[in-house]
């Protein structure tokens, strides 16, 4: 048992994603429920060749896990909209290309719904979806998932938040996008915040003993 995860202390998980924004939010939403620790700065990055999200985060999980010997947390997140075909789906994060910005995935989302001609709300609708999972070491898992529906933008608005979050604005919100809200704001109906709160009570119960 780690010196940092007494018996019958929060559970002590490492966060296997390398995402310093995806971390915070993580953080936030989690609280003081577990004891999360950055990932080793040794452990490489995992390649997600996973054909569904569930995949891709036990693939990080599972890495993290039997890196450190430690329970391991992860996520995958994927953007689904309706008029591409569910494109960009599980490949959210590199829509646009390898090593790219979350404006270049913006922009190629709203170019590619201006050629299909979606230029109505109606048209315009999407899904974000999260699957959290949490490996531990004797290969057990807990796995949650989130779903949110909305609709994009015509054109990004608000300087917060991150990667597809300035076109989209969640059915459950307020007519704001999730980059005009502020954290708490988002965390209450966004698709992470409701994987994570589903995770954190699965794992109620579980301690520090267990690690």
């Amino acid at each position: 048992m780690p010196a940092d995860a007494p018996a019958g202390g929060p559970l002590a998980l490492v966060v296997a994603s390398a995402n310093p924004d995806k971390v915070r939010e993580i953080a936030a939403i989690l609280g003081d429920a577990v004891e999360l620790s950055p990932r080793p700065a040794e452990v490489p990055e995992v390649v997600e060749d996973g054909d569904t999200l569930e995949a891709n985060a036990r693939l990080k999980a599972v890495a993290i896990a039997e890196a450190t010997g430690r329970p391991a947390v992860a996520d995958d997140t994927g953007f689904f909209v309706d008029a591409l075909d569910g494109a960009p789906g599980i490949l959210a994060a590199r829509y646009a290309g390898e090593d790219v910005t979350y404006e270049d995935n913006v922009a190629k989302v709203l170019r590619e719904l201006d050629r299909v001609g979606a230029t109505d709300a109606a048209s315009r609708r999407a899904r974000f979806e999260t699957v959290a999972l949490v490996h531990f070491p004797d290969g057990t898992e807990v796995v949650a998932v989130g779903t949110v529906r909305g609709t994009i933008t015509d054109e990004p608005r608000g300087a917060g938040r991150f990667g597809y979050d300035p076109i989209f604005v969640p059915d459950d919100g307020d007519g704001r996008t999730f980059a005009e809200m502020d954290a708490g704001e988002k965390h209450a109906v966004s698709h992470r915040g409701r994987a994570f709160r589903t995770l954190s009570d699965a794992l109620a119960g579980r301690t520090g003993d267990r690690v």
